[in-house]
């Protein structure tokens, strides 16, 4: 007789051949095209800034691990992709200590004060975004973007052109501001499309963004929901602000960190939600916000604060998109 002892435990019983590192790894190397682009147009100096990022996130997890006495779990490459994600979010003129800051507060504070990998309530990349802003607006604003090339120039970035015409149906902006010319002309959707133009690191290329998250749906990594719903709604909501201009609709959807953001950042497993519902909800409420932000707020960019702002209400939506239980009755008023 078999004196096999089987231990019963409560289901869901679920294996799966992937693991975190694994998962980790497959970001790692949708994130590569946006690196390769971001070198192209900013050169060289990018990767000091992502060495920087990674570098001072990889340590810190470490030592918040040994403070805290958890097992370093360097390994399962988490906060390799923190610090990319960060260095993406930065202007290719960012000087390492603000880098290192940033890559210190996403890991530390967002990371482990809230229980380490699994349990941050926001993404770390982007809340560090939004102390870096907050405390050094002018290194991380319109005055430390360049163009792409050797001989970089300081230079406004199509959304601050948007916003300081407020419209974009024909891509002519009537400029109000006493520094720039009274008509100038959007970037073309081209320049857009492939990263031509000035902004943060990782976030100027929709191609290079939209192989790595191919990549990722095509792996399993994320859903299309999220992504899908966010560029959307975003997409959508332009079109009807912009006098149902094609340009409009196009220019809002490629300009700026959105495919970065909803790709990369919007999809975190700790910080969305569970529920494939609760994820187009997610997605459709950070596109409203992101083009509130656009349209009618102090920046020119609504990317990052829309995302932050979804993911505190992720407990929320998944309280109230949670699937009914199997043979549950509804119950009588």
């Amino acid at each position: 007789m078999n004196n096999t002892i089987f231990r019963v435990s409560s289901s869901p019983h679920i294996r799966s051949k992937e693991s975190t590192q694994r998962i980790m790894l497959d970001v790692i190397i949708a994130l590569m095209p946006a690196l390769f682009a971001a070198i192209y147009f900013f050169k060289a100096k990018v990767l000091i800034i992502v060495l920087t990022a990674v570098a001072f996130a990889v340590i810190t997890e470490v030592v918040m691990q040994k403070i805290m006495n958890r097992p370093v779990t360097i390994n399962d490459l988490s906060a390799v992709v923190t610090g990319l994600l960060l260095a993406y979010n930065v202007p290719a003129t960012a000087p390492w200590w603000l880098v290192a800051i940033g890559s210190i507060f996403a890991i530390a504070i967002v990371k482990h004060c809230f229980g380490g990998l699994g349990y941050n309530f926001m993404n770390p990349a982007l809340a560090a975004r939004a102390l870096l802003l907050a405390s050094w607006p002018v290194r991380m604003s319109s005055a430390a973007f360049v163009s792409p090339g050797v001989n970089a120039v300081t230079t406004a970035t199509p959304l601050e052109l948007f916003r300081a015409g407020a419209a974009c149906g024909d891509g002519i902006v009537t400029i109000t501001s006493a520094s720039l010319s009274s008509s100038t002309t959007l970037t073309s959707l081209w320049d857009l499309f492939l990263g031509n133009v000035g902004g943060a690191l990782g976030e100027t290329s929709a191609l290079a963004l939209l192989i790595g998250g191919l990549y990722l749906i095509y792996r399993g990594v994320i859903s299309y929901r999220i992504p899908l719903a966010y560029i959307g709604t975003v997409g959508a909501l332009a079109f009807v602000l912009g006098g149902f201009h094609y340009y409009c609709f196009m220019f809002h959807i490629l300009a700026g960190g959105l495919f970065l953001g909803a790709i990369f950042m919007a999809t975190d497993y700790a910080s969305s939600p569970m529920t494939p519902k609760g994820q187009l909800i997610m997605g459709v409420g950070a596109g409203i916000l992101t083009i509130l932000i656009r349209y009618f707020g102090a920046y020119p960019e609504g990317v990052s604060y829309s995302i932050l702002l979804m993911n505190i209400a992720t407990p929320l939506i998944d309280r109230f998109t949670v699937p009914k239980k199997f043979g549950e009755v509804k119950k009588s008023a």
